[in-house]
């Protein structure tokens, strides 16, 4: 075998940590900050349209008195195009794509309709470097509901929530206490994919909460399980981190009625951290108590 073979399964494993990571579409060979582009104020034009360069005259031209010898540069092109904006309207924000979210989110009926709404939202940028919507997995009418925080790449593939290394563990972690995806709900705060698998922003969150809000309501579950700190954050509306606030059950209200929402630690993240198993352990065992209708569960 040739030294180039024996390099190939290394060169694959590093392709397959970079799409992993996010790396999987070339833009540019910097990063851009398009929101700060945006919003930033349009630059002043220059005095003149054709700056001119100083140089040094030439050995042995001598230049006129008090006079600068100087190169006109040619003109400058055309501006660049402004950068676009995402969204239901070219001035769109944040806030407006929230508002927009909530005044279409209220009028769906069933979690078909919110997903073909969802399907054709234009209001949050995630959608646009995304592949696939991220809806949900699992029983719409169980009484259990698991909400994590975003897709990842191999969800993003798939179209499905918790379809990864974090999902199998998220499966072990349900068979452990006796469920599986035919007695739960499985779905994100946030539908699309960020780039790189990081944490959705709080505008990304702002923009999405009035769907998860609408989905809720529209699955009606008994129980809400929300896995990591951005989930818990949204859905209680607790500023504590997730390693204060799991294990704890928080009130969550629809209409007149309240639903009880335990925090515990994402899948994802205990893979980082298996030690804190152990933690989500405890979690599962009170969930398991909590749909047995045990008092201590409360």
């Amino acid at each position: 075998m040739s030294q180039g073979d024996d390099r190939q399964p290394d060169l694959i494993a590093n392709l397959d940590f970079h799409v992993e990571a996010g790396l999987d579409l070339f833009l540019d060979e910097a990063p851009h900050d398009r929101f700060a582009e945006i919003d930033a104020p349009e630059p002043a034009r220059a005095a003149s349209s054709r700056p001119v360069l100083e140089r040094q005259a030439p050995e042995g031209v001598r230049p006129p008195a008090d006079e600068t010898f100087r190169t006109e540069l040619p003109p400058r092109g055309p501006a660049p195009p402004p950068a676009r904006t995402y969204g239901q309207s070219a001035s769109a924000r944040p806030g407006e794509a929230a508002g927009d979210a909530r005044a279409r989110a209220k009028d769906v009926q069933t979690l078909e309709e919110l997903e073909a709404l969802l399907a054709g939202f234009d209001g949050c940028p995630l959608k646009f470097t995304a592949k696939n919507l991220v809806f949900a997995d699992g029983n719409p009418a169980a009484k259990l509901m698991f909400i994590g925080e975003a897709p990842g790449a191999d969800e993003d593939r798939v179209g499905k929530p918790f379809m990864g290394r974090s999902g199998k563990l998220l499966d072990r972690m349900m068979a452990a206490i006796g469920l599986d995806r035919s007695n739960a709900y499985v779905t994100n705060i946030v539908p699309w994919r960020p780039p790189g698998n990081r944490n959705p922003t709080p505008q990304e969150v702002s923009i999405c909460k009035p769907f998860i809000e609408r989905q809720i309501e529209l699955a009606d579950p008994d129980l809400i399980v929300c896995l990591g700190s951005p989930a818990t954050q949204a859905i209680t509306g607790t500023k504590d981190g997730i390693l204060k606030a799991r294990g704890r059950f928080y009130p969550y209200r629809v209409g007149n009625r309240e639903i009880r929402a335990l925090a515990t630690l994402h899948p994802a993240y205990l893979l980082r951290q298996p030690l804190q198993k152990r933690l989500a352990w405890r979690d599962f065992r009170t969930l398991r108590a909590a749909l047995d209708g045990k008092a201590g569960a409360v």
